[in-house]
């Protein structure tokens, strides 16, 4: 579950307004009255002074973005010709007392991603000013009132075409590059895809991942969730990530059917300390087995035996696995010989973190590797980082990507836990300006179109 609140994107909503306007092209005008003819050439917004924004949600429809007695800076090129006078040059006018009204409805699409599906827009000006200069003082005068109308009609015909391209196309390119069922590694893969329509509010906008994960190699397995719904009532940061305990359940189960929680430590993998304490404790059962196996290749198997599973409470999450544990003699071109077989289950601490955009889980295993190594009555190897008890580590504490668009990463954050889920509360920082983030992802569409 995701909740966004919308203050801290203004800035960069703003930003982003500011370049798509500065950068429509405007038309060449030209018109006749009489004997006065003018052209006009070469309009650039030079600058667009949000003054008054504001961004906010509507509820039920999505986001709106309204501009309200802003300005806007340009230049032009004049020629004038008015009986036997003729005149060119470059004028720097203003328009103040501009309006603009875009809202934005959002929507799952097909795939399950959050888009863009329509928007309206209106946008208005109330006057112009232009400063002139020379001896054609009525023209001038008239040029202004001709320059005014056509500011208002390209307000009409530019700026809100140019905002729904804006949004239909680039932004909706942007969120194109948020995750929705994608490959976490090698074994398992992720389903973000949102389970219905964003639910708009005054104060956010909600939006519910499936996150669950599934084994790549067996992706049509059915995973049960009943799990606890998770709650937000936090309105301090800025973004909200609420995760429940099938959230993580689905990942263990996943690793779990791709037979990743298992392992086998013999040869070079077994540290001397653990091979001598293993010879000390079973070298009487190898004696009364075959006394010719005395000095063949030990090895310790460790295969978790379901599915692990987790409860996450306020006090922490913690993770309960149970594992086969079995001592094994390899003597040389001879099936393996077991010596010992244990089932043990173990109930571990779990640490959730996040950083920028990936979720990763820390295990103490300190707990589960004792309850491992306490069946040999001698000394605890040193090495303990070398027991196939970590694999269930290594995998957790890669973390996996949340879906966040490029170009978009999480700082100062908080992870609450709660009686079923997890609340990671963040602000977003933008490592780059959207319409950055907007120009890398309609690059790579074009690349990807391309091969």
């Amino acid at each position: 579950m995701f909740d966004i609140f919308p203050f801290p994107v203004k800035t960069e909503t703003e930003k982003f307004v500011e370049e798509e306007l500065s950068n429509i092209s405007m038309p060449e005008m030209k018109g006749k009255d009489g004997r006065f003819q003018y052209t006009i050439t070469d309009v650039k917004i030079t600058e667009l002074n949000l003054t008054h924004a504001e961004l906010k949600f509507i509820p039920n429809v999505g986001l709106l973005f309204d501009v309200q007695n802003s300005s806007i800076s340009l230049t032009f090129n004049r020629r004038i010709l008015y009986w036997f006078f003729y005149d060119t040059g470059n004028i720097n006018a203003s328009a103040e007392g501009v309006n603009i009204n875009t809202a934005l409805k959002v929507v799952r699409d097909e795939d399950g991603r959050l888009k863009i599906s329509n928007i309206t827009c209106d946008a208005k000006i109330n006057k112009m000013k232009a400063k002139f200069s020379g001896t054609l003082g009525r023209v001038y005068d008239f040029l202004a009132r001709v320059l005014t109308t056509g500011m208002r009609f390209v307000l009409n015909q530019q700026i809100c075409p140019a905002l729904n391209h804006a949004a239909l196309v680039d932004v909706n390119s942007m969120l194109d590059t948020i995750p929705v069922r994608t490959e976490v590694d090698e074994f398992i893969g992720i389903d973000y895809a949102l389970i219905d329509d964003p639910v708009v509010t005054s104060q956010s906008l909600d939006m519910h991942f499936r996150g669950m994960f599934f084994d790549l190699a067996h992706q049509n397995i059915t995973q049960v969730n009943s799990a606890v719904d998770p709650v937000i009532r936090e309105y301090d940061r800025m973004v909200y990530l609420a995760l429940s305990e099938f959230f993580f359940d689905s990942g263990m189960f996943s690793y779990y059917t791709a037979g990743i929680f298992q392992t086998e430590i013999v040869n070079e993998k077994m540290p001397k300390d653990l091979e001598m304490l293993l010879r000390t404790t079973y070298f009487g059962a190898i004696m009364m087995l075959n006394p010719a196996l005395v000095d063949s290749p030990l090895s310790l198997q460790l295969a978790v035996n379901s599915p692990p599973k987790t409860t996450i409470k306020t006090s922490g999450a913690t993770v309960v696995m149970t594992a086969i544990v079995k001592v094994m003699v390899l003597p040389p071109g001879q099936d393996p010989v077991q010596l010992s077989s244990m089932t043990m289950e173990a109930k571990f601490n779990a640490k959730v973190s996040m950083r920028g955009k990936r979720l990763s889980v820390h295990a103490d295993l300190r707990r589960y590797l004792h309850s491992h190594l306490s069946m040999f009555p001698l000394r605890k190897p040193k090495t303990r980082s070398d027991c196939g008890c970590f694999v269930f580590s290594d995998w957790t504490k890669r973390g996996v990507r949340i879906p966040l668009a490029d170009g978009m990463d999480f700082i100062e954050e908080v992870v609450e836990y709660h009686n079923g889920f997890i609340v990671i509360g963040a602000n977003l920082h933008f490592s780059k300006g959207l319409r950055d983030m907007v120009a890398g992802s309609m690059e790579t569409a074009a690349q990807n179109n391309t091969l």
